[in-house]
């Protein structure tokens, strides 16, 4: 489904859009949208070469430095050095940018629905693959504990393969924003619930495009 932008306001239209449109939200005429182009995975280029894995080991290792320097940061946070603590996290920031440039650079970065099929793969891997074959070892080489560890986090993994299938469904369904039941719906930028089979286009309360609405959750 086509989708366009509005440049003023930023409120998004799903479908084609008429001449005569005028933005729901800040009342621009069609004029002031411009069309958004779902990105895709693009070929790897470095398929096969030397280049590729060093820029998967580059990717790898930007990536583990974000996580450890954040979770340093909470330590040094603890510990009462707040200015050592937001350097950490500062510098966190940077490696997760490295990280981005690196896998983008390898093509891995498409639409969400594909980022969605990838994400559901990979997860599928970790408890399927990875954490029974890392539980097997560990078992083998005496630590049990660590073993039921990696099991429990297998399931985990399992959790959210399934969840995000069930939104890659949504997306392939066009289900995100409408329900074939009576649904509540929640604008989580102001709040505001409305009953019905689909999100307003426009909360008509804070003034905020369709896609700031979800299903409203009640676990507590």
């Amino acid at each position: 489904m086509e989708k366009y932008r509005c440049t003023v306001c930023g409120y998004i239209h799903e479908g084609l859009l008429p001449a005569d449109f005028k933005c729901p939200r800040c009342g621009k005429p069609a004029s002031f949208f411009e069309k958004m182009e779902e990105k895709k995975a693009s070929d790897n280029k470095y398929a096969g070469t030397k280049t590729e894995k060093n820029l998967m080991e580059a990717f790898s290792g930007e990536s583990q430095a974000r996580n450890k320097y954040t979770y340093f940061a909470t330590v040094a946070q603890r510990e009462g050095y707040d200015q050592i603590a937001e350097i950490f996290l500062k510098t966190a920031r940077n490696e997760q940018e490295h990280a981005r440039i690196w896998y983008e650079e390898l093509g891995q970065i498409g639409g969400t629905a594909e980022n969605l099929l990838h994400a559901a793969e990979g997860e599928n891997y970790e408890w399927t693959d990875m954490y029974d074959r890392f539980a097997k070892d560990a078992e083998a080489e005496g630590f049990p504990e660590l073993a039921a560890r990696f099991r429990r986090i297998g399931v985990i993994e399992k959790a959210h393969e399934e969840r995000y299938r069930a939104l890659l469904k949504n997306i392939e369904m066009q289900q995100v924003f409408e329900k074939s039941d009576e649904t509540i719906w929640e604008c989580r930028i102001c709040g505001h619930l409305v009953m019905g089979k689909k999100a307003p286009e426009v909360c008509p309360v804070c003034k905020y495009s369709q896609v700031y609405f979800e299903v409203r959750k009640e676990n507590y």
